[in-house]
């Protein structure tokens, strides 16, 4: 769908509500994980709102926030199940190789897609694309409504229901709120729940780079003395820079002593220092979009349920870019949330159920704790260049390299493919 077309789709989604509406489910926040979760229960024929304060309009311009999303093979199942793949896939990148290497050492881990079936590792699209077809599909649903911009103006969840007032005077009733609102969530806050966080001494530049010479669908992840550096495969440019058309996203954590002089380059100099981290596989480089700086932090909520509130995505838990799994865990919340509120609505039941909200809970709880401990501790092990951790850093990566099980468990569970996985991870029906 064309920006003009994509415009009306909204504009009918901002239209006035009716004072008082009733829904089974409430939605708060329209980013990626918010809108995927509100598609998954419409599929199944669930009644659901989504509320922002933010205009979509604004989530859809090229430069939102310059940032690109590692889709894992087990969400692109998600996204598959409930409709939205073939919208988003023709806009990604397939990954079909992943190199890991330790700054200029000559040990490195090397994963091929044809060890797990010759399936995609995961593809790669800019967060812009999959925002405009969550909306795209939004304006399509008819049991999925979306009030954005809308600020909330009160939140009162009861013994039998929860009833959202909006600044407009709006009155927004059903059975449960889904807290989609992002790492500093207010609904969180506001619902008394406490998180475990604290920030990095790194930011990332995010940025896409137009080169000479194709990527060859490879990813790579390099880890300097300042932090990792990603290099991720895009699709081609639909118009050259410079002369160049094939494209590749960078992701470049930095320890933030060094991050002004970076940030203020001009963009000739950063350009020139972001070639010295590339190396000169890819050929002639130049910038393809606006460079953005984010600060790095992580993030994990002591509980993830109240009464008749759950929280999903980074709501819940935010974590180091290290490894990309920041979208795909979400992703996982949503298909885990999703199949445990259909199959009780099936039975009848209230899907607003303390009982519910604590099986998905229970679900989630354990797999996102044990990949945010993962990826606090390789960003400590790996951002640093102190030469005993190193050597023996990059004696771990040869003996998994050499070690086809070992290698393929890792492969896997970059995939996201692995343990107690939802139904629509599995690629089957909700």
């Amino acid at each position: 769908m064309d920006m003009q077309g994509l415009s009306r789709d909204l504009l009918v989604m901002h239209k006035t509500p009716a004072q008082t509406q009733t829904f089974e489910a409430i939605v708060i926040g329209a980013g990626m994980a918010g809108m995927t979760l509100a598609h998954a229960l419409a599929s199944a024929g669930i009644e659901v709102v989504v509320v922002d304060r933010a205009d979509p309009a604004g989530m859809l311009e090229a430069g939102h926030d310059g940032r690109t999303t590692a889709i894992a093979a087990g969400s692109a199942s998600v996204l598959r199940g409930i409709g939205l793949w073939d919208s988003i896939g023709v806009h990604a990148c397939p990954i079909e190789t992943i190199r890991v290497s330790d700054g200029d050492s000559l040990m490195f881990l090397h994963f091929d897609h044809r060890e797990t079936g010759d399936v995609p590792l995961g593809h790669i699209i800019e967060n812009r694309l999959i925002r405009r077809a969550l909306f795209s599909h939004a304006a399509r649903r008819p049991n999925l409504t979306v009030m954005a911009p809308a600020r909330i103006a009160e939140i009162d969840r009861g013994e039998t229901g929860v009833t959202v007032r909006l600044a407009d005077g709006a009155e927004l009733r059903a059975r449960v709120i889904f807290a989609c609102d992002g790492r500093g969530s207010a609904t969180r806050q506001d619902a008394g729940i406490k998180t475990t966080e604290w920030r990095y001494n790194q930011s990332s530049f995010v940025c896409s780079i137009a080169h000479e010479h194709p990527h060859q669908n490879i990813a790579h992840e390099r880890f300097l003395p300042g932090g990792p550096f990603a290099l991720l495969p895009m699709t081609d440019l639909p118009s050259p820079v410079k002369g160049l058309r094939h494209q590749s996203s960078v992701v470049w954590s930095e320890s933030n002593d060094l991050v002004p002089a970076i940030r203020d380059l001009d963009d000739a100099g950063f350009t020139k220092a972001l070639g010295r981290c590339v190396g000169g596989f890819l050929g002639e480089i130049a910038l393809a979009s606006p460079r953005f700086v984010h600060p790095l932090g992580l993030s994990h909520a002591l509980r993830y349920t109240d009464q008749r509130l759950a929280l999903v995505g980074d709501a819940a838990h935010a974590i180091h870019p290290i490894a990309g799994q920041g979208l795909n865990m979400g992703i996982r919340d949503v298909a885990a949330l999703a199949e445990v509120v259909v199959d009780a609505r099936r039975l009848g039941r209230d899907i607003g159920d303390p009982d519910i909200l604590s099986n998905y809970e229970r679900w989630r709880r354990v797999d996102n704790m044990m990949l945010t401990v993962t990826t606090d501790g390789l960003t400590r092990l790996f951002s640093n260049d102190i030469a005993p951790i190193r050597a023996v850093r990059d004696l771990g990566l040869g003996v998994v390299n050499a070690t086809p099980p070992a290698r393929r468990f890792f492969m896997r569970h970059a995939m996201g493919v692995v343990g107690d996985l939802p139904r629509l991870v599995r690629g089957e029906a909700l």
